[in-house]
């Protein structure tokens, strides 16, 4: 009979816990020579690429945070699940899913090339074109302001503010979005004032954060959309479930496949170093690392996320106890047995 796991995940004890994430940091550092950081918008090119941090954030049982955990970093890329939730519950699933699929692109973050074609929309909400098609829709029924103080509840951070430096950093070199939006507005699929849409997303985008903050939403994400108090709902548990879904399979760009092999745990990423990982009913993890791989995610972000999943048993697809190496597989034997007996 297979083993079910607990429906709750605890860190029950917290030395080894931390000695196993110390051990795994050190060997995510030897990677952070392979990366860059993101130059391509300037500000963010005056990152110091070493720093690297996590917080881990349990459902029962205190956190555990090291390194740079608590260093401020704009969000980029994860406000889009932020965005995406806000449309969830603002809008509803339907008109959602009217404006972007549900698939993995295959193609970079800010790829054109899907979109350029006849009757295409947005292969996913959490590439830049599909969440610049959901901030066509936000901006009629929110303002900046009111994601800003959403992100505030969701992370328990009241010192998360917009970053004018980044934001004015991105907004006057966003030439591959505004070109994003423009073919959007041809296909319908926005409609309203394209430099408005654009100000909104960009601004999304340049909120600071911590990888503790960035914990906590994830906490509540694993948690159905409930927080730590237990009866407080942040969204609903729908919404909860398809951001989830989406981040395992789209999250990390065109590199979401390997990463859901070698790591297993839903996680969106942005080019401003941070991770946000949800093990669902474990736990929520945020991480900061600035030096990216070519796909935008970073390089030691995933190195260390590949180094504790199994270990903490964060991974939604492994249970340690299954592991038995005596009785490996004879799949192959079987087959060819079979096929020489068939001749």
């Amino acid at each position: 009979m297979a083993k079910i796991l607990h429906r709750y995940y605890e860190i029950k004890d917290y030395k080894k816990t931390t000695s196993i994430v110390e051990n795994a940091m050190k060997k995510a550092r030897s990677v952070i020579p392979q990366g860059q950081v993101a130059t391509y918008i300037p500000e963010l090119g005056k990152v110091d690429s070493n720093q690297l941090g996590i917080c881990i954030y349990p459902l029962t049982g205190k956190k555990v945070c090291l390194g740079d955990y608590d260093r401020r970093f704009t969000i980029q890329s994860i406000s889009k699940v932020m965005m995406l939730v806000a449309a969830l519950e603002i809008c509803g699933k339907e008109r959602v899913f009217e404006l972007t699929g549900a698939e993995p692109s295959g193609e970079a973050f800010n790829s054109i090339v899907e979109l350029d074609r006849e009757n295409s929309k947005p292969y996913n909400p959490l590439i830049n074109s599909g969440a610049i098609a959901i901030c066509g829709m936000l901006t009629k029924e929110i303002s900046f302001q009111d994601i800003l103080r959403y992100t505030r509840k969701v992370c328990n951070d009241a010192d998360i503010i917009l970053n004018e430096e980044v934001y004015d950093s991105e907004i006057k070199t966003c030439s591959r979005n505004r070109s994003i939006a423009y073919l959007l507005e041809s296909k319908n699929i926005i409609n309203g004032d394209v430099d408005d849409i654009l100000r909104f997303y960009t601004k999304c985008c340049s909120m600071s954060v911590t990888a503790e903050s960035l914990a906590t939403m994830a906490r509540i994400l694993c948690n159905d959309g409930v927080g730590e108090e237990s009866t407080k709902r942040y969204m609903s548990a729908s919404t909860a479930r398809i951001v989830k879904t989406l981040m395992l399979t789209c999250g990390m760009y065109d590199g979401s496949g390997t990463f859901a092999i070698n790591v297993g745990i839903p996680s969106k990423s942005g080019v401003g170093g941070g991770l946000m990982s949800v093990s669902d009913k474990r736990a929520g993890i945020g991480v900061f690392g600035p030096a990216l791989d070519p796909k935008g995610n970073s390089i030691a972000g995933i190195q260390l996320l590949k180094e504790i999943s199994n270990k903490l048993t964060l991974n939604l697809f492994y249970d340690p106890e299954w592991d038995e190496p005596q009785k490996e597989s004879n799949f192959a034997d079987q087959i060819m047995n079979h096929h020489f007996q068939s001749k």
